[in-house]
This record gives C-alpha cells, sequence and structure tokens, in this order.
C-alpha cells in the first residue's frame, strides 16, 4: 500500500450489506468462462435455459399419468 494513502479514518464495512443485498455472484468454471465474456451474456443464455424448462415442465404436465410415465 503506498504511503499516501490513508484508511485512518474510514470504516470496515460500511457498504457491504448494502452490496450483499443486491448482488448475486457466481463463480464460473474456467471452462463455462471462456464462452461467456460478460454476464450480459450468462444471463441471456440463462434465460433462455430457463423458458424452455418451463416449457418442458409445463407439457409434461399436461400429459395424462399413462403418457407422462413413458417419458
Amino acid at each position: 500500500m503506498r504511503e499516501e494513502y490513508d484508511f485512518s479514518a474510514g470504516v470496515v464495512g460500511k457498504y457491504a450489506a448494502r452490496y450483499a443485498g443486491g448482488t448475486n455472484i457466481v463463480l464460473l468454471d474456467a471452462d463455462v468462462a471462456c464462452v461467456f465474456p460478460d454476464s450480459k451474456s450468462v444471463n441471456s443464455a440463462l434465460r433462455a435455459l430457463t423458458k424452455i424448462a418451463e416449457r418442458r415442465v409445463k407439457a409434461a404436465s399436461s400429459l395424462s399419468p399413462e403418457k407422462a410415465a413413458k417419458r
């Protein structure tokens, strides 16, 4: 740390609760991270996957018990 930096009047964790309340940090494995250049692309991919999963659940729930058992 440089000598000209003076944190003697600083407050530890002053904004920690506010930051943590609005942030959800997820660490991606290196092989996954290299596919996504930024958080926007990750969010876009996850939203698309969520839509696909929701459609599959909806379709499965509308099947008769006999047809659902065959899946």
